[in-house]
């Protein structure tokens, strides 16, 4: 299995790296976080360029809401359906702040990230920042969840 990258700054991400981050980073603004007020963003690169942007949706019936992630996900097989994605940036600021905060994928987005790689049959890589404020590069979902739950479970 490949292993994760790792880097102290933002500016040590190579160039698509960061271009994908601030896609990320700009989704925000859209996020819908009036009750955690931690926003989310995140931002999908596609086989043919294209960039998917997503953010949390919270709601006041909580779980009815949807993680950045899995709204960037779900939009990009949506509007793409036979075009793969090839990296997921992540994303979050709490309301008020203007520097990012850290934030890694959640166990469900993790589990639906596993889900694209499995149906498209080639990994995602992963962009996110560590309780360190360091950048992460996970080659894949099955990195972050080894013991994944797949169809071979059922």
């Amino acid at each position: 299995m490949n292993e994760f990258i790792i880097v102290n700054h933002f500016s040590d991400l190579d160039i698509g790296a960061q271009e994908l981050v601030m896609k990320a980073r700009e989704a925000l603004a859209h996020a819908y976080a009036p009750y955690s007020n931690f926003m989310v963003g995140a931002a999908a690169l596609l086989d043919d360029g294209s960039v998917i942007t997503g953010m949390n949706q919270e709601n006041a019936a909580y779980p009815s809401g949807l993680c950045a992630e899995r709204v960037a996900l779900f939009s990009a097989y949506a509007l793409y359906p036979h075009v793969k994605i090839l990296k997921v940036a992540v994303t979050a600021q709490k309301r008020g702040e203007t520097e990012l905060t850290p934030a890694t994928c959640c166990g469900e987005c993790r589990q639906v990230l596993l889900e694209f790689e499995n149906r498209q049959q080639t990994p995602i890589e992963i962009i996110m920042q560590s309780q360190q404020y360091q950048w992460i590069k996970a080659p894949s979902a099955l990195s972050l969840l080894p013991f994944a739950f797949t169809n071979a479970s059922l």
